[in-house]
Protein backbone atom coordinates (compact mmCIF):
# COMPACT_ATOMS: atom_id res chain seq x y z
CA UNK A 1 0.00 0.00 0.00
CA UNK A 2 1.31 3.53 -1.03
CA UNK A 3 1.22 5.98 1.57
CA UNK A 4 0.43 9.21 0.80
CA UNK A 5 3.18 12.09 0.26
CA UNK A 6 5.90 9.98 -0.68
CA UNK A 7 6.91 8.22 -3.81
CA UNK A 8 5.23 6.66 -6.32
CA UNK A 9 2.06 8.89 -4.78
CA UNK A 10 3.83 11.65 -5.06
CA UNK A 11 5.11 12.66 -8.73
CA UNK A 12 6.21 16.21 -8.60
CA UNK A 13 6.45 15.82 -12.25
CA UNK A 14 2.65 15.75 -12.91
CA UNK A 15 3.22 19.35 -13.08
CA UNK A 16 5.90 19.90 -15.68
CA UNK A 17 3.97 17.97 -18.26
CA UNK A 18 2.94 20.35 -20.70
CA UNK A 19 3.89 23.93 -21.73
CA UNK A 20 0.15 24.57 -20.38
CA UNK A 21 0.74 23.07 -17.58
CA UNK A 22 4.21 24.37 -16.58
CA UNK A 23 2.77 27.84 -17.60
CA UNK A 24 0.15 27.75 -15.25
CA UNK A 25 2.08 26.82 -12.03
CA UNK A 26 4.82 29.30 -12.74
CA UNK A 27 5.36 30.89 -9.49
CA UNK A 28 7.08 33.76 -11.11
CA UNK A 29 5.73 35.73 -14.51
CA UNK A 30 7.69 38.56 -16.44
CA UNK A 31 5.93 41.50 -17.77
CA UNK A 32 6.33 44.22 -20.05
CA UNK A 33 5.74 46.80 -16.97
CA UNK A 34 8.85 44.99 -15.00
CA UNK A 35 11.25 46.82 -16.82
CA UNK A 36 13.59 50.05 -17.49
CA UNK A 37 15.20 50.68 -20.21
CA UNK A 38 19.05 51.88 -19.98
CA UNK A 39 19.76 54.31 -22.85
CA UNK A 40 23.04 56.92 -23.78
CA UNK A 41 22.94 59.35 -25.69
CA UNK A 42 26.08 60.97 -27.01
CA UNK A 43 26.29 64.95 -27.78
CA UNK A 44 27.96 66.13 -31.31
CA UNK A 45 27.24 62.76 -33.14
CA UNK A 46 24.67 62.07 -36.76
CA UNK A 47 24.03 58.66 -36.08
CA UNK A 48 24.04 56.37 -33.35
CA UNK A 49 27.49 55.26 -32.40
CA UNK A 50 28.00 51.11 -31.64
CA UNK A 51 29.19 50.10 -28.78
CA UNK A 52 31.89 47.17 -29.24
CA UNK A 53 31.75 46.13 -25.99
CA UNK A 54 27.72 45.59 -25.89
CA UNK A 55 26.92 44.46 -28.78
CA UNK A 56 23.12 45.60 -30.38
CA UNK A 57 23.57 48.76 -27.98
CA UNK A 58 24.04 51.91 -29.12
CA UNK A 59 25.26 55.75 -28.19
CA UNK A 60 22.10 57.56 -29.35
CA UNK A 61 21.76 60.39 -31.39
CA UNK A 62 18.87 62.92 -29.89
CA UNK A 63 16.46 61.95 -32.68
CA UNK A 64 17.23 57.96 -32.73
CA UNK A 65 16.49 58.88 -28.82
CA UNK A 66 13.19 59.90 -29.19
CA UNK A 67 12.64 57.18 -31.27
CA UNK A 68 13.98 54.47 -28.79
CA UNK A 69 11.59 56.22 -26.05
CA UNK A 70 8.94 55.92 -28.64
CA UNK A 71 9.27 51.91 -29.28
CA UNK A 72 9.42 51.48 -25.53
CA UNK A 73 6.18 53.14 -24.93
CA UNK A 74 4.77 50.57 -27.60
CA UNK A 75 6.61 48.03 -25.96
CA UNK A 76 4.60 48.69 -23.05
CA UNK A 77 7.68 48.86 -20.80
CA UNK A 78 7.51 51.54 -17.47
CA UNK A 79 10.68 53.53 -18.16
CA UNK A 80 13.61 54.86 -19.65
CA UNK A 81 16.63 55.32 -18.00
CA UNK A 82 18.95 58.32 -19.28
CA UNK A 83 23.00 58.62 -19.30
CA UNK A 84 24.27 61.49 -20.91
CA UNK A 85 27.86 61.28 -23.17
CA UNK A 86 29.37 64.81 -23.27
CA UNK A 87 31.69 65.97 -26.22
CA UNK A 88 35.51 64.85 -24.30
CA UNK A 89 36.82 69.07 -24.36
CA UNK A 90 33.67 69.58 -21.96
CA UNK A 91 34.52 67.40 -19.16
CA UNK A 92 36.20 69.35 -16.57
CA UNK A 93 37.03 68.46 -12.87
CA UNK A 94 33.59 69.27 -11.70
CA UNK A 95 31.54 67.93 -13.79
CA UNK A 96 30.40 71.04 -15.41
CA UNK A 97 28.48 70.01 -17.99
CA UNK A 98 26.22 67.88 -15.59
CA UNK A 99 24.35 70.87 -14.13
CA UNK A 100 24.54 72.93 -17.22
CA UNK A 101 21.17 73.13 -18.50
CA UNK A 102 22.10 73.04 -21.65
CA UNK A 103 24.21 70.15 -21.07
CA UNK A 104 23.77 67.27 -23.11
CA UNK A 105 21.37 64.98 -20.37
CA UNK A 106 19.27 67.48 -19.40
CA UNK A 107 18.55 68.08 -23.32
CA UNK A 108 17.74 64.53 -23.72
CA UNK A 109 15.25 65.17 -20.58
CA UNK A 110 13.61 67.36 -22.46
CA UNK A 111 13.65 65.79 -25.75
CA UNK A 112 12.08 62.49 -24.48
CA UNK A 113 9.82 63.70 -22.30
CA UNK A 114 8.51 66.04 -25.08
CA UNK A 115 8.03 62.96 -26.82
CA UNK A 116 6.73 60.62 -24.72
CA UNK A 117 4.88 62.73 -22.00
CA UNK A 118 3.52 60.88 -19.29
CA UNK A 119 3.31 57.24 -21.04
CA UNK A 120 6.77 55.89 -19.93
CA UNK A 121 8.76 57.07 -16.74
CA UNK A 122 11.40 59.20 -18.10
CA UNK A 123 14.28 58.76 -15.76
CA UNK A 124 17.68 60.22 -14.97
CA UNK A 125 20.99 59.02 -13.68
CA UNK A 126 22.10 61.66 -11.26
CA UNK A 127 25.98 60.98 -11.16
CA UNK A 128 29.12 63.26 -12.37
CA UNK A 129 31.52 60.12 -13.59
CA UNK A 130 30.56 61.14 -17.42
CA UNK A 131 30.97 64.31 -16.98
CA UNK A 132 34.40 64.64 -15.18
CA UNK A 133 37.81 64.59 -16.50
CA UNK A 134 38.64 62.08 -14.17
CA UNK A 135 36.28 59.79 -14.30
CA UNK A 136 35.19 59.89 -10.80
CA UNK A 137 31.77 59.88 -9.33
CA UNK A 138 32.41 63.02 -7.41
CA UNK A 139 34.41 66.24 -6.79
CA UNK A 140 38.01 65.10 -5.50
CA UNK A 141 40.16 67.06 -3.13
CA UNK A 142 44.25 68.30 -2.87
CA UNK A 143 45.10 64.86 -2.43
CA UNK A 144 42.84 63.29 -5.75
CA UNK A 145 40.83 61.82 -3.10
CA UNK A 146 36.52 61.98 -3.73
CA UNK A 147 35.20 64.76 -1.56
CA UNK A 148 32.02 63.29 -0.32
CA UNK A 149 30.52 66.38 1.14
CA UNK A 150 31.55 68.65 -1.74
CA UNK A 151 30.29 66.23 -4.19
CA UNK A 152 26.34 66.40 -2.40
CA UNK A 153 26.37 70.06 -3.47
CA UNK A 154 27.00 69.15 -7.23
CA UNK A 155 24.13 66.62 -6.52
CA UNK A 156 21.68 68.76 -5.29
CA UNK A 157 22.15 70.88 -8.34
CA UNK A 158 22.01 68.03 -10.38
CA UNK A 159 18.82 66.76 -8.97
CA UNK A 160 17.40 70.49 -9.49
CA UNK A 161 18.71 70.83 -13.35
CA UNK A 162 17.37 67.01 -13.89
CA UNK A 163 13.72 67.82 -12.73
CA UNK A 164 13.38 71.40 -14.77
CA UNK A 165 14.42 69.48 -17.84
CA UNK A 166 12.02 66.83 -17.47
CA UNK A 167 12.58 63.89 -14.91
CA UNK A 168 9.84 61.76 -13.69
CA UNK A 169 12.86 60.08 -11.27
CA UNK A 170 15.80 60.88 -10.23
CA UNK A 171 18.82 57.97 -9.82
CA UNK A 172 21.55 59.06 -7.53
CA UNK A 173 24.04 56.22 -8.12
CA UNK A 174 27.13 57.75 -6.98
CA UNK A 175 27.08 56.20 -3.31
CA UNK A 176 28.00 59.33 -1.47
CA UNK A 177 27.08 59.14 2.00
CA UNK A 178 23.80 61.21 2.84
CA UNK A 179 23.00 61.41 -0.98
CA UNK A 180 19.63 60.52 -0.82
CA UNK A 181 18.54 63.48 1.68
CA UNK A 182 20.43 66.15 0.24
CA UNK A 183 18.54 65.08 -3.40
CA UNK A 184 15.45 64.80 -1.83
CA UNK A 185 15.78 68.44 -0.18
CA UNK A 186 17.25 69.82 -3.09
CA UNK A 187 14.06 68.63 -5.08
CA UNK A 188 11.33 70.05 -2.44
CA UNK A 189 13.43 73.03 -2.32
CA UNK A 190 12.33 74.39 -5.71
CA UNK A 191 8.65 72.77 -5.40
CA UNK A 192 9.46 69.56 -6.98
CA UNK A 193 7.67 67.06 -4.52
CA UNK A 194 6.46 65.04 -6.94
CA UNK A 195 9.62 63.41 -8.48
CA UNK A 196 10.26 60.51 -7.14
CA UNK A 197 14.21 59.42 -5.76
CA UNK A 198 15.32 55.65 -7.08
CA UNK A 199 18.23 55.21 -4.59
CA UNK A 200 20.90 52.88 -5.65
CA UNK A 201 21.01 51.44 -2.50
CA UNK A 202 23.78 48.55 -2.88
CA UNK A 203 25.97 49.31 -5.53
CA UNK A 204 29.18 47.15 -5.92
CA UNK A 205 32.51 47.88 -6.97
CA UNK A 206 32.12 45.06 -9.67
CA UNK A 207 34.01 43.69 -12.62
CA UNK A 208 31.33 43.82 -14.47
CA UNK A 209 30.96 47.24 -15.10
CA UNK A 210 33.52 46.93 -17.70
CA UNK A 211 31.36 47.68 -20.79
CA UNK A 212 29.54 50.67 -19.83
CA UNK A 213 32.78 52.50 -19.12
CA UNK A 214 32.91 52.61 -23.08
CA UNK A 215 29.18 52.93 -23.08
CA UNK A 216 29.93 56.32 -21.17
CA UNK A 217 32.51 57.34 -22.57
CA UNK A 218 34.53 56.91 -19.51
CA UNK A 219 37.90 58.77 -18.67
CA UNK A 220 38.38 56.99 -15.22
CA UNK A 221 41.77 56.56 -13.64
CA UNK A 222 41.85 53.98 -10.64
CA UNK A 223 38.83 52.95 -9.22
CA UNK A 224 35.94 53.62 -7.45
CA UNK A 225 36.43 51.31 -4.35
CA UNK A 226 36.40 53.89 -1.81
CA UNK A 227 32.50 54.60 -2.49
CA UNK A 228 31.25 51.63 -4.06
CA UNK A 229 30.62 48.16 -2.28
CA UNK A 230 32.91 45.49 -1.41
CA UNK A 231 31.69 42.06 -2.69
CA UNK A 232 32.71 40.55 0.26
CA UNK A 233 29.71 42.32 2.11
CA UNK A 234 26.19 41.78 3.06
CA UNK A 235 25.43 43.75 6.45
CA UNK A 236 26.71 47.32 4.92
CA UNK A 237 24.00 46.54 2.37
CA UNK A 238 20.87 46.64 4.88
CA UNK A 239 22.57 49.81 6.54
CA UNK A 240 23.25 51.36 3.58
CA UNK A 241 19.26 50.54 3.02
CA UNK A 242 18.04 51.60 6.47
CA UNK A 243 20.19 54.73 5.55
CA UNK A 244 18.40 55.18 2.35
CA UNK A 245 15.26 54.69 3.36
CA UNK A 246 15.37 57.09 6.50
CA UNK A 247 16.63 60.03 3.82
CA UNK A 248 13.35 59.42 1.49
CA UNK A 249 14.04 57.11 -0.93
CA UNK A 250 11.31 56.50 -2.87
CA UNK A 251 12.54 53.56 -4.50
CA UNK A 252 16.00 51.54 -3.75
CA UNK A 253 17.82 49.31 -6.21
CA UNK A 254 20.70 46.83 -5.92
CA UNK A 255 23.51 46.69 -8.50
CA UNK A 256 24.83 44.53 -10.24
CA UNK A 257 21.38 42.40 -10.16
CA UNK A 258 23.18 38.63 -11.21
CA UNK A 259 25.93 38.04 -8.80
CA UNK A 260 24.49 39.90 -5.87
CA UNK A 261 20.59 37.87 -6.03
CA UNK A 262 21.28 37.39 -2.38
CA UNK A 263 21.64 40.73 -1.46
CA UNK A 264 18.88 41.31 -3.75
CA UNK A 265 16.70 39.01 -2.04
CA UNK A 266 17.69 39.95 1.48
CA UNK A 267 16.81 44.32 0.51
CA UNK A 268 13.60 42.90 -0.52
CA UNK A 269 12.17 40.92 2.50
CA UNK A 270 13.08 43.85 4.38
CA UNK A 271 11.71 47.13 2.42
CA UNK A 272 7.81 48.37 1.68
CA UNK A 273 8.66 49.94 -0.88
CA UNK A 274 9.34 48.91 -4.83
CA UNK A 275 12.65 47.32 -4.99
CA UNK A 276 14.54 47.34 -8.56
CA UNK A 277 17.89 45.33 -9.90
CA UNK A 278 19.87 46.57 -12.63
CA UNK A 279 21.26 44.11 -14.75
CA UNK A 280 24.42 45.68 -15.92
CA UNK A 281 26.45 45.74 -19.10
CA UNK A 282 28.78 42.43 -18.33
CA UNK A 283 25.85 40.69 -17.52
CA UNK A 284 24.40 41.48 -20.93
CA UNK A 285 27.86 41.08 -23.14
CA UNK A 286 28.59 37.93 -21.55
CA UNK A 287 25.55 36.45 -22.90
CA UNK A 288 25.44 38.16 -26.10
CA UNK A 289 29.01 37.44 -26.50
CA UNK A 290 28.55 33.53 -25.00
CA UNK A 291 25.76 33.45 -27.68
CA UNK A 292 27.53 34.58 -30.60
CA UNK A 293 29.93 31.86 -30.48
CA UNK A 294 27.06 29.41 -30.59
CA UNK A 295 27.96 28.21 -27.03
CA UNK A 296 23.84 29.03 -25.73
CA UNK A 297 20.99 29.44 -26.58
CA UNK A 298 20.28 33.41 -26.44
CA UNK A 299 16.79 34.06 -25.94
CA UNK A 300 16.11 31.43 -23.48
CA UNK A 301 19.78 33.00 -21.55
CA UNK A 302 18.02 36.16 -21.50
CA UNK A 303 14.58 34.85 -20.34
CA UNK A 304 16.50 32.53 -17.56
CA UNK A 305 18.41 35.35 -16.29
CA UNK A 306 15.60 37.69 -15.91
CA UNK A 307 13.20 35.72 -13.91
CA UNK A 308 15.97 34.88 -11.72
CA UNK A 309 16.75 38.44 -10.86
CA UNK A 310 12.32 38.64 -10.52
CA UNK A 311 12.20 35.74 -8.70
CA UNK A 312 14.95 36.86 -6.08
CA UNK A 313 12.96 39.80 -5.01
CA UNK A 314 13.12 42.50 -8.23
CA UNK A 315 9.41 44.37 -9.15
CA UNK A 316 11.53 46.53 -11.86
CA UNK A 317 14.97 45.49 -13.66
CA UNK A 318 17.11 47.56 -15.76
CA UNK A 319 18.16 45.71 -19.00
CA UNK A 320 19.50 46.47 -22.00
CA UNK A 321 16.79 43.83 -23.34
CA UNK A 322 13.68 46.05 -21.82
CA UNK A 323 12.56 46.59 -25.36
CA UNK A 324 12.97 43.70 -26.83
CA UNK A 325 12.00 40.84 -24.50
CA UNK A 326 8.87 43.27 -23.26
CA UNK A 327 7.94 42.85 -27.21
CA UNK A 328 8.27 39.01 -27.11
CA UNK A 329 6.25 38.86 -23.99
CA UNK A 330 2.99 40.70 -25.79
Amino acid sequence: MTTYGSFPGTRPRRLRTTPVMRRMVAETRLHPADFILPAFVREGVREPVPIAAMPGVVQHTRDTLKKAAAEAVEAGISGIMLFGVPEEEKKDALGTVGTDPDGILQVALRDVRAEVGDDLLVMSDLCLDEFTDHGHCGVLDDEGRVDNDATLERYAEMAQVQADAGAHVVGPSGMMDGQIGVVRDALDQIGREDVAVLAYTAKYASAFYGPFREAVGSSLKGDRKTYQQDAANTRESMRELALDLAEGADMVMVKPAGPYLDILAKVAEAVDVPVAAYQISGEYSMIEAAAEKGWIDRDRAILEALTGIKRAGARNILTYWATEVARTLR
